[in-house]
């Protein structure tokens, strides 16, 4: 037999059930506030097609030349998705949601793969919620799908994060960016990062996006793409403003601020907060209105955004806000004797169906062990039962936090739990 100790591959981690618990709640708010939003749950598979996310992300881009998981099966190529939008968009696509009427107001939270050097709140099998709101093209949109990413935040009461916002603006205007960009930077490739030397050639706007601390202060000094915009994308950027301002969300303009995927147009955003360290992204996104269109849909407008969970976590830990816990049991069943524990396995399922949550021991443990086991799980009360109670139909019932006890039958039991 092999001694061979086996574990998760390097970047995937086992959520466990102290975990799960702190995971169903944060995905709880954030579907409530969905439900107030008014956008719907979709669930796309883990793996796609390769081509989809070449096309719709962008050949050139870091996720596609080197960060994807991709294999072959026969003649076939996939990928683990590496982000949500592209998939949202296919579905959007394959199953006709243009025809559905209105704007499309789509939601989502998964896994997501990325193969790159695992650190803190940045692993290959991560976790992201995002939105996707397609049909609209107006700024309006833009600034919905911002409220509903700030508020999943405003929600859990984090209030150290900075929202930036930016326009890209439309193909001609980005042209016109990537000339003078270009122009700027090749008297200095040397002094630029391999990173940003290699990017040069094939999309400069990239070199922006640099973390590298020499490419920073020659960053400082290059073009800004607002004074490139055209007029169209120039008043879009404004209106965007003016909404959110309206809707009281603070934000800060970054003429640097470009995302790290190829269909962004016009709009784009970046959610930071300083306790995240110098990874101190927690999530981002921003319009794509020729995405449809380069994955083989009719040209449909949308704009979207997408926020790491692990990240969202990690905040919440360093400020000390508090999650809930696992729900301790209702009732645990302390049981002698194999009849006894026949009998409160055939009555717990009456007490669930009143929506107790109910335990007990399956071991058959001496009566010492199973208090002990119902104090570690922090059981409300304890009902002890054996040969004696099960022949008078008169058990013992235990008020664990009071550290009370009394007899009574099983009925007056039942009545005075549900009454608590």
């Amino acid at each position: 037999m092999s001694t061979t100790k086996l574990t998760t591959h390097h970047g995937m981690v086992d959520l466990l059930p102290e975990d799960t618990e702190k995971w169903n709640y944060i995905e709880s708010v954030i579907k409530d506030v969905a439900r107030r939003y008014h956008f719907q749950e979709i669930r796309t598979p883990i793996m796609e097609p390769t081509e989809l996310i070449a096309r719709g992300v962008g050949q050139l881009t870091d996720i596609v030349s080197k960060e994807m998981f991709a294999f072959n099966r026969g003649d076939d190529q996939y990928v683990l998705r590496p982000e949500g939008t592209a998939p949202v968009a296919r579905a959007f696509i394959q199953h006709h949601m243009a025809q559905r009427g209105g704007v499309q107001r789509l939601f989502y939270i998964g896994p997501f793969f990325r193969a790159e050097r695992p650190q803190k709140g940045r692993q290959r099998q991560f976790h992201q919620f995002g939105a996707e709101l397609i049909g609209a093209k107006g700024a309006i949109a833009d600034a919905e799908i911002i409220a509903f990413m700030m508020e999943v935040y405003r929600r859990f009461g984090i209030e150290n994060i900075k929202l930036k916002v930016n326009s890209v603006g439309n193909p001609s205007s980005r042209a016109a960016y990537k000339k003078a960009l270009y122009e700027y930077f090749v008297p200095l490739q040397d002094q630029l990062s391999d990173i940003s030397r290699n990017r040069l050639e094939s999309n400069p706007m990239r070199i922006l996006d640099s973390k590298e601390e020499q490419d920073q202060p020659l960053k400082e000094k290059a073009p800004r793409i607002t004074d490139y915009l055209e007029k169209e994308s120039r008043d879009h950027y404004e209106e965007v403003q003016q909404h959110l301002k309206q809707l009281g969300i603070p934000f800060e303009t970054d003429p640097f601020l470009v995302r790290g995927l190829d269909y962004y147009t016009e709009t784009a955003f970046e959610l930071i907060s300083p306790d995240l360290g110098s990874q101190d992204a927690l999530g981002g996104g921003g319009r794509y209105d020729l995405l449809i269109e380069e994955i083989g849909g009719a040209p449909a407008p949308a704009v979207g955004f997408a926020c790491g969970m692990e990240r969202l976590l990690i905040v919440l830990e360093a400020l000390n806000i508090e999650l809930p816990s696992a729900e301790p049991p209702d009732v645990y069943f302390v049981t002698r004797g194999a009849p006894a524990a026949k009998w409160a396995l055939e009555t717990m399922p009456g007490l669930r169906s009143k929506g107790l949550v109910c335990t007990m021991d399956y071991s058959g443990r001496s009566i010492k062990a199973q208090m002990k086991d119902a104090n570690r799980q922090q059981a409300r009360y304890a009902i002890i039962a054996g040969e004696q109670e099960l022949e008078e139909q008169i058990f013992t019932f235990r008020d664990m936090s009071e550290s009370t006890e009394k007899k009574a039958a099983m009925a007056d039991i039942i009545s005075e739990i549900c009454q608590k």
